[in-house]
């Protein structure tokens, strides 16, 4: 059994339904795996196993009944700052340590309705802030490939338990590269769709529009099939994406013909890039020039030094109920207070000022297919790097060093993903990221599978997790 645990969710999925798996093997396999490895990587925060394994069983018995879910019987798991029914919901955070979920979110409802099995919640730094998965009441996440380094953030334990062989395919969120971040820091494809493609109903209000939640996976054929299950509107969303013309799932393999990709190593915020990063990108362009794309070094004009403070005045201005903002770490206090201290019409301004910004970006998908740049900056940094200033802003500003090439794309509701096409010569996963089009992931995911069958990476694994 252990092979199965590194095969993809479709796989499994026919492979169950074939009689080939019994879904009780399948999750406890994971189950054994977890409880015998995830103490070195602090990937879940809640595992589940009693109520997967009654699951488990339950699925089993419906086998040969006919009309399945299309994947009855897989295990997947939930970040933790999605709500699930009966489960804790603790969003890393010391105020809400006990809380436990009162209902299912859309998409949760979604997930359980495709057949999945829910492992448990994965983990996330306090209320999913930081790039990185550190936190005081959940402690820290450490990289599958290598302990010592981030496995990313927000999404960082859905993505390390994805990579360490803990299940096939994770539920991930993203709000300013919470799911295309850790996805390169641990070698897995992560898809940021666009906004309102997925709801965040029935809670979670967002007036920006950043947050989205998606797929973390081995493969572009389970990230699509994920895409598939979790997509569509919800009564009272207040953004929602328009209908893609077939299922997503049949866009992988479906020919893209030629494309004009555009592609910059360059930052918009200025941070240096990492000679490797640099290098990373320059290979992927090579490898889609070689495709018979149409490949240019161009940039949107998004290198905007007033972006970045009207940025912040939003990403600040969060409500959170239920605690005091003594009870949160320095930098979630620091950025609530002056949230705080915002005006509405400070608020407002700036989500006007951003949105014609937003404008001024998008305008450059009217000449260009796709942009190629680098996920991150820099290399995954080593667990605790953020935080070697003691000051929350300064914490603030290196994370701004690791990750200028996400939130941007949050602000302008475009889809975007990131591949792991390049690994450095300590085995350590670097990704690069394509943005698509406004809702354009169709496109997206056409060519990632291209790029996919080019440059294969799904039996990257990391050592002594095989």
């Amino acid at each position: 059994m252990s092979e199965i645990v590194f095969a993809s969710a479709t796989r499994q999925a026919q492979l169950i339904k074939r009689g080939e798996v019994s879904p009780v093997e399948l999750v406890t396999e994971y189950l054994e795996r977890i409880e015998r490895f995830d103490g070195d990587i602090n990937s879940f925060v809640t595992v589940t196993a009693d109520k997967a394994l009654e699951e488990a069983r339950r699925a089993r018995r419906s086998l040969g009944q006919g009309n399945l879910p299309p994947f009855v019987g897989v295990p997947i798991t939930i970040k933790d700052l999605t709500e699930v029914e009966g489960v804790g919901f603790t969003a890393s955070a010391k105020p809400f340590a006990d809380k436990v979920g009162e209902t299912d979110a859309a998409s949760v409802t979604r997930i359980k309705d495709a057949g999945f099995i829910i492992l448990g919640k994965t983990n996330t730094p306090e209320l999913g802030t930081l790039c990185v998965t550190e936190s005081d009441l959940n402690g820290a996440c450490r990289n599958p490939w290598d302990p010592s380094l981030t496995p990313g953030g927000s999404s960082g334990g859905a993505a390390a338990g994805v990579a360490a062989g803990f299940s096939p395919i994770a539920h991930g969120s993203d709000g300013g590269g919470s799911i295309r971040i850790p996805a390169s820091c641990c070698g897995l494809y992560g898809l940021k769709p666009s906004r309102g493609r997925i709801s965040n109903g029935p809670g979670g209000g967002d007036l920006a529009g950043l947050g989205v939640q998606g797929p973390l996976a081995r493969t572009v054929e389970d990230a699509a099939a994920l895409l598939d299950v979790m997509a569509g509107y919800e009564l009272g969303d207040p953004y929602w994406a328009p209908p893609p013309e077939r299922a997503f799932l049949r866009e992988v393999g479906a020919p893209p013909g030629r494309l004009r990709i555009a592609f910059t190593t360059e930052a918009p915020n200025f941070a240096p890039v990492a000679e490797e990063v640099v290098a990373a990108t320059m290979e992927a362009a090579e490898t889609l020039e070689g495709l018979g794309h149409i490949v240019e070094e161009a940039a949107p004009e998004w290198a905007d030094p007033e972006i970045t403070p009207l940025f912040v005045t939003l990403w600040q201005a969060r409500s959170v109920d239920g605690c005091e903002p003594q009870e949160l770490e320095p930098i979630n206090r620091a950025l609530i207070e002056s949230g705080a201290r915002t005006s509405s019409l400070e608020y407002v301004r700036a989500l006007s000022r951003l949105q014609t910004k937003a404008r001024g970006i998008v305008a450059f998908w009217r000449d260009f297919d796709l942009l190629l740049t680098p996920t991150l900056a820099l290399e995954p940094v080593p667990v605790g790097w953020v935080f070697e200033s003691e000051h929350p802003w300064e914490q603030f500003a290196r994370m701004g060093l690791f990750i200028p090439f996400s939130p941007l794309i949050n602000l302008t509701g475009q889809p975007a993903c990131s591949l792991p096409l390049h690994w450095t010569a300590e085995g350590i996963p670097i990704g690069v990221q394509l943005v698509g089009r406004p809702a354009g992931e169709a496109m997206l995911l056409r060519v990632s599978a291209q790029l996919e069958e080019a440059r294969p990476w799904a039996q990257c694994r990391p050592p002594g997790l095989r």
